[in-house]
């Protein structure tokens, strides 16, 4: 998906050149399928080829593939993902992204008691 975002749209022989480390071209056409079985993606034909493009934005997909990780491996606590995540990467939080996180902690905690 990542790449199908930077390019805007892509033919499988595009993503697969694009991967790292890339696997074989049935994996792609197969995941591409997938993809498009979940309506994340789109594609339309030139001549032979299949052309995909992202149905919705990065951010909703975002949203949605991270609910779906909270909830499956997380027992959609925020607070077990905020743990695993600063445990993570505990030693590249900066202070300037702790107060932000602070910020939105406050935030959150003020449209709660709006409601």
């Amino acid at each position: 998906m990542d790449i199908i975002y930077q390019r805007g749209e892509a033919t499988a022989a595009v993503i697969q050149a694009a991967l790292p480390d890339p696997p074989g071209n049935s994996a792609v056409r197969a995941l591409l399928s997938l993809l498009k079985q979940k309506e994340l993606v789109r594609h339309r034909k030139e001549g032979r080829t299949y052309v995909y493009s992202p149905v919705v934005s990065r951010e909703r997909a975002r949203r949605t593939v991270l609910g779906r990780v909270v909830k499956t491996f997380f027992g959609n606590s925020v607070e077990n993902v905020v743990a695993a995540l600063i445990d993570m990467s505990s030693q590249n939080i900066s202070e300037e992204e702790l107060v932000r996180l602070e910020k939105m902690i406050q935030l959150r905690r003020k449209e709660g008691r709006a409601k």
